[in-house]
């Protein structure tokens, strides 16, 4: 059975008939809540049954939230591809997404909870996810994409780590640069691999003679740059004895990226945002390197502050949307075009990254510069809902 009829041969909602479709929308509706109730709750005006303080939760739901479901529907609908395998469709993609929203409420309510209860709900779907793509890679043999296997389930290592500082020491450090630096890596793993593919072929479709170059020893040696500087920069709280020349190091490593990105040809991807977008994203994937390189070469904190929103909010934020976007259009038989609308998220999402900065540096501005911030990542993630949402609960034609 192919993977079109697999899906044709499921006869309940549409939304199980496709792994992207249940994880994109949900996944990006609780990106929009937890924001929407995180500032809130952060500035005190609210309460959140969570046993978790408000950032230790912002930090969770962020990284072992919304970023768990978008990798879910991602791989579920990349999998069989790389694979050429079955997809999962129907009740089994219902009961990991099942999975993946007990967790939502399980984590939203903690605080009445005994906590193993909640680490083992919030463990559940990574877990799950490991094991179906270890299945799915092995029994395809396609040993390209086991880096995808690793990393995922280095990603869940830290999620354990999380839950063993917060019950130490009542916050995290180390968990949160790790997941964050591994995301970024699977970002530079497979952005570095889509972007340029979907620049090369819209290009060509546009007659243009230039063309971004196929991936090469620069790429490899950025790439291998990169994992080292995200490393030390994940210790980094721990040996902070070379902090200058680590600090010129992420900087150099900011603009190797920079230079890498610049070979795919961006700026003549402007007249189509949807793809426009993915370069968009994934430059502050370089940007983040230099402002965690300028925090320590300095000891700026609004710098770290910077580093890290350029990686969750520009990075994360952005790029996901990029490719929500892109998947939900391209597998539900719609034209591989941003129309007005989705341009518009895109920008929603560019203005919460721009404020977000500027409240790192301005601290007096924070509680004006937050909220907007956070209302435009709210409208970003909203919109995409209102927008992709018709389009994910209809069967495609």
């Amino acid at each position: 059975m192919t993977t079109m009829a697999r899906q044709r041969a499921w006869q309940g909602p549409a939304i199980f008939s496709y792994g992207f479709r249940p994880f994109f929308f949900f996944g990006a509706l609780d990106a929009a809540l937890l924001i929407a109730l995180w500032v809130p709750w952060y500035l005190g005006f609210i309460q959140v049954p969570s046993m978790f303080t408000p950032v230790s939760w912002h930090v969770h739901e962020l990284l072992y939230g919304y970023v768990p479901a978008i990798i879910a529907g991602f791989l579920l609908t990349a999998v069989p591809n790389w694979t050429g395998r079955l997809p999962v469709v129907g009740w089994p993609l219902a009961g990991l997404f099942g999975l993946w929203l007990g967790a939502r409420v399980v984590v939203a309510f903690s605080a009445w909870l005994p906590p193993a209860f909640v680490y083992l709900a919030a463990l559940a779907l990574p877990l799950a996810l490991i094991g179906f793509l270890a299945r799915e890679i092995l029994a395809g043999r396609n040993w390209r994409n086991l880096k995808v296997v690793v990393v995922l389930s280095l990603f869940t290592a830290t999620q354990f780590l999380f839950y063993y500082e917060n019950i130490r020491y009542g916050t995290s450090v180390y968990a949160e640069r790790a997941a964050i630096a591994l995301v970024i890596m699977l970002i530079q793993i497979i952005g570095g691999r889509v972007v340029p593919s979907f620049t090369r072929n819209w290009l060509k479709k546009e007659g243009s003679p230039v063309l971004p170059p196929s991936f090469g020893p620069f790429d490899r040696f950025v790439m291998v740059m990169s994992a080292a500087g995200l490393c030390a920069w994940v210790v980094l709280p721990a040996f902070a004895i070379e902090e200058p020349v680590l600090g010129l190091l992420l900087i150099a490593i900011g603009f190797l990226n920079i230079a890498r990105q610049w070979r795919w040809r961006p700026l003549k991807t402007l007249a189509e945002p949807l793809v426009f977008i993915l370069h968009l994203a994934f430059l502050p994937v370089s940007l983040g390197f230099v402002f965690a390189g300028y925090a320590t070469f300095s000891g700026s904190v609004g710098a770290e502050s910077a580093a890290i929103h350029c990686w969750t909010v520009g990075a994360i934020g952005g790029m996901t949307l990029a490719i929500m976007t892109r998947a939900s259009r391209g597998h539900t038989g719609h034209s591989l075009t941003a129309p007005p609308a989705t341009a518009a998220i895109y920008l929603a999402i560019t203005v919460a990254l721009v404020l977000r900065l500027a409240a790192a540096f301005n601290p007096a501005w924070t509680f004006s510069l937050m909220p907007l911030a956070a209302l435009a990542w709210v409208l970003a993630f909203a919109g995409f809902c209102v927008i992709y949402g018709p389009m994910l609960f209809t069967a495609r034609s």
